[in-house]
Formats: structure tokens, sequence, C-alpha cells
């Protein structure tokens, strides 16, 4: 069962929230109901051995890792240990993702990149010392939290754990509640109606086409249908959470009204692009500028940009036009940041018209990516 993919999924979700509801309704905590039903929900969806055995292999090791690295932590902070552990938690997230380069078959589980970045911002945090102690239930429902387990949106630990601890009143759920329902119903509509209506009626009619007009419809079909298919999952997700009396923070706000490529980046796919902002661009800078690597803070960005989004490209999977479209945005963010330093920009950027010529050309600029990201031009 794949979740929020078809009718049956949405019905066996009605039932698994039903419980969840009256608790929340009799102001009662929904934390340990919210364990239960993730480990049903992953019953369900986890079936084949292969997956599960997997599964379990990343639960051990995970768990294992993040213990280990707290009682180092508490004796010896070491970046060098850091590292390490950073790699052995990405890993199991390496082998899945190149296991097709590598000739293995049945590697990995649906939405192990996601697990991997909760892990991955455990680690950090211990060596940061924004956790200290960690209770195993609490880390292993924060790791499993179903709603998002398979594409997100990204939570943090610190608002997550906050969550799961705060008494709700009657009062205050019935306002989540309400919030949530409306996120999953918009959810429902952007994924099952509009990007399915995107699909059938402009890329599935010009997919296999090689007119030029062709293409560019494609572009601008693709970049829609792919902004309707993720936000209305995320929505769906969110809203799910929020019924489970998690506050996961929203993931799309307005992309193709961004005024440059930093400000969509602030706009889409939120959780993702500030997880890797926090703990690969400022890491990178913050390491860059103490060591002084480079003479001025634009080259340190523009660097951070491209290993930044190299990377993301790199997760998406080894493929070419993923590499492509991360060194695409990397460059791309770094030309944003030349040009707004210049005194042309500072001359123009209050005109009248600026933000919207800005905005159009950004808008065509990141459905020339999705292009790429599609796979069509390779």
């Amino acid at each position: 069962m794949v979740p929020y993919s078809d009718f049956f999924y949405f019905y066996v979700l009605a039932f698994i929230l039903s419980p969840a509801i009256l608790l929340g309704l009799l102001g009662k905590q929904i934390k340990y109901y919210g364990i239960f039903a993730t480990i049903v929900t992953f019953a369900l969806i986890y079936t084949k051995k292969n997956e599960i055995i997997f599964l379990a292999s990343f639960f051990a090791t995970q768990v294992f890792l993040a213990y280990s690295f707290l009682a180092i932590n508490k004796y010896r902070r070491s970046w060098i240990i850091l590292w390490v552990y950073i790699v052995l938690s990405i890993a199991p997230l390496f082998i899945c993702k190149f296991s097709p380069l590598l000739h293995l078959a049945n590697i990995g589980f649906l939405g192990i990149s996601y697990l991997t970045f909760k892990s991955v911002e455990i680690i950090i945090s211990i060596y940061d010392k924004r956790i200290k102690s960690l209770n195993l239930i609490d880390y292993i429902y924060f790791l499993f939290f179903f709603p998002t387990v398979t594409s997100g949106p990204i939570n943090r630990y610190k608002s997550f754990f906050e969550d799961t601890h705060r008494s709700l009143s009657r009062k205050e759920y019935i306002e989540i509640l309400g919030e949530g329902i409306w996120k999953l119903m918009l959810g429902v509509a952007y994924k099952f109606i509009f990007a399915v209506l995107i699909n059938q009626y402009i890329i599935e009619k010009v997919e296999k086409s090689q007119y030029f007009f062709d293409h560019i419809k494609y572009m601008y079909g693709y970049s829609f249908y792919l902004f309707f298919d993720f936000a209305g999952y995320s929505l769906i997700a969110i809203g799910v959470s929020y019924i489970l009396g998690i506050i996961t923070p929203d993931n799309f706000n307005m992309p193709f009204l961004s005024r440059d490529l930093k400000d969509f980046w602030n706009r889409w796919h939120m959780s993702l692009s500030f997880w890797f902002r926090d703990y690969i661009f400022n890491k990178f800078v913050m390491f860059a500028l103490k060591k002084q690597i480079f003479r001025n803070k634009l080259s340190v960005s523009s660097v951070g940009y491209l290993i930044t989004m190299t990377t993301m490209g790199v997760w998406h999977g080894p493929h070419l036009r993923y590499i492509v479209y991360g060194l695409y945005h990397g460059v791309l963010l770094s030309i944003n940041d030349l040009v707004m330093h210049t005194n042309w920009y500072k001359n123009n950027s209050n005109k009248e018209l600026f933000p919207y010529m800005s905005s159009f050309l950004t808008f065509n600029l990141v459905c020339f990516g999705f292009l790429i990201f599609s796979g069509h031009l390779f």
C-alpha cells in the first residue's frame, strides 16, 4: 500500500484517524495513540521481506548511532567523529540510491531519504549541544511519524518534541483539527484534480512530440504538474499531522511568484531547502570563513550554493538530469547573489516594473530547471 495514492488508503486513513480525533475532542493526549497508529500504518505499507529487513536494519543502525554519539559527545566533542557518524548515518541511503549502479536489487524502502534527514539532524543537534538527552520512545516516534515518512515535509526534533508533549484543550484541538481537515481537502484537490488534469491534457499529449512549441508546453505543464502533485501530497501529510496534534511545517508558499532564485528556494519544498540551508550551506560558509579559505563572502556563498545544490541533485538519484539540475540551480543562485551586489541592481530594484520583470524571469528559469529535472531533455 502506497501512502496517499488511492481511495483505499484514504479509507484506511479515516479509520486510523478516528480514535485520534475522539481523543483530541476529549482533551486527551494523542501521542501514544499516534505511536500505535504509526506501527499499524507501517505494517500496512511495508510488507515485502527485503523491505522489512532493510527497514529494521536502518532502525537499529540509527538508534545505535544516535545513542553512542550522545555518549561520546559528552566527553569528547570532535568534528572528525561527527563526520564519521554522519557518513555512517547516510550510508544506508547511499546504498539505496546507488544500488542500481552497483547491480543490487530490492535494496532500501519507501521513505528512506526523509528518515535519513531526521537521523542526520539528530546527530548534528547532539554535536551542537541542542540535544543533550534522548528518550527512546520520543526518538522513534519522531523518526517514523507515519504521515510524513515517505515524502516529508521534514519536521525538526525540537518542534516535534514540543508538540508531542503539549497538552491541548478541546478548544485548541478543534482549531487545529479544522485547519488540518482544510489542508487535507485542499491537498486532495491539488493532487487528484489539478495534477491529474494537467498530466492528462497537457503532459501526455505532448510528451513524445518533437515540435519546439510542444517542448515549451511540456516545460510549463510539467512545472505546474510537479507543483500541484507535490504540494498536494505535502498538504495532505500536513493535514494528517495536524489531526494527530503535530504542527508539521508548511512546504510550499506560492513559489511561482518568487522575486528571485533565493526567494524561490524560500518558498519551494521549504522543509527540504531549509534543511540543506541549515546543515550544508550554513555549515560550509561558517567553516570556510573561519578557516579563511576564500578572500570574500561572495566567493564563499557561491561555492556553498554549488556544493549545496549539487548535493541536493545527487540526493534525488545518480542520474545525469538530477546532477545537472542541481548544478543549474547552484550556478543560478551564485549569479543571483552577484547581481544583487551590483550597482545596476541597487539602482533599478526600486523601480515600479522591476519586481514583475524579476518574477517573470525567475518563473521561466525555474520552469526550465524543472524541464531538466523531468528528464525530457535527456
